[in-house]
């Protein structure tokens, strides 16, 4: 443990690729900007990142998606705002106002000469990102639902373990579910809570029963500047893309660098494809919208009679 104190300030945040399981919609529509609620799940993201305190947010978007971020994020719509005062209601815009109250937020959009990848779009952020002690990484196909979100997790473990070089954030899954994803292994074997959980490799889609471990690694990562060693166009790997999780297992066994491993205590979802999108927002309605509570009744209104 580090005794120097260190800070995270910056995020990034992707949404840059091609979305081509949501097509046609996302031709148009950055895949992130699509609804839970009167929300995007880009901004559920920046909610976890605000709680987390970061101050500056860098999101990496398409060429097509970068000024519908800019546009979100920075328009201040004066001319509702206006209309809705000369009728008496202004309460209506506050959901504006706290879109404008976010952190800073700069859209910015994948360097083109990189390969495909997950890795791309942090790669990408570099400059922004260069001069930090670390910073944290989020895929916006994953949201996490509950307090503490994983970015908080992430750096409240960070100024804890301030001489790690990466935290990976996982969450347990069961041993059938395990073989969909990247499983961690941990020097002790097994994740022990209020103590360092160091990682010795990620095991991407192990089959179920040799999995080193049912914790899955899911898109919310702290890194440090020492990650662009190897997260590179220069380090692309299997179908020649450029992976996050390579280069973070690469830092650790090459560079000699401290992975640490964080568990997540609240609920992690992905929105990667229409169906676990519908799931993860059919989540967020029922517990978050006023009218959550009428889905099921809704349901029941809609089985086809006979």
């Amino acid at each position: 443990m580090s005794s120097v104190e260190k800070k995270v300030r910056k995020a990034i945040i992707t949404d840059a690729g091609f979305a081509s399981r949501y097509l046609p919609i996302t031709k148009t529509v950055p895949k992130a900007m699509l609804p839970m609620g009167n929300r995007p799940v880009m901004q559920i993201v920046i909610e976890e990142c605000a709680e987390a305190g970061i101050e500056e947010i860098i999101i990496v978007a398409t060429p097509e998606g970068k000024p519908i971020y800019e546009d979100y994020f920075n328009n201040s719509v004066n001319r509702i705002r206006k209309q809705l005062a000369s009728q008496g209601k202004e309460d209506r815009y506050a959901s504006v106002q706290d879109v404008l109250d976010f952190p800073k937020i700069i859209v910015i959009t994948q360097d083109p000469s990189l390969p495909y990848g997950n890795g791309s779009p942090i790669a990408s952020a570099k400059a922004f990102v260069e001069g930090e002690d670390a910073f944290l990484a989020l895929y916006s196909d994953d949201v996490v639902f509950g307090n503490p979100g994983s970015a908080k997790t992430l750096v409240d473990t960070y100024n804890k373990y301030s001489d790690a070089s990466a935290i990976i954030m996982v969450e347990e899954l069961t041993r059938d579910e395990i073989s969909k994803y990247a499983a961690v292994s941990l020097k002790d074997g097994e994740y022990k809570e209020d103590q360092e959980n160091i990682l010795t490799d990620i095991v991407e889609k192990p089959n179920a029963e040799e999995a080193p471990t049912t914790l899955a690694s899911y898109g919310r990562y702290l890194l440090t500047p020492d990650i662009f060693t190897y997260l590179n166009a220069g380090n692309a790997g299997k179908d020649g893309e450029l992976w996050t999780a390579d280069a973070i297992g690469r830092l650790n066994k090459d560079g000699g660098k401290k992975v640490l491993v964080a568990k997540n205590s609240t609920k992690w979802m992905t929105t990667g494809d229409p169906e676990n999108y519908f799931k993860a927002h059919l989540k967020y309605v029922l517990e978050y919208e006023s009218f959550g509570p009428k889905v099921k009744e809704w349901l029941q209104e809609l089985q086809p009679k006979g």
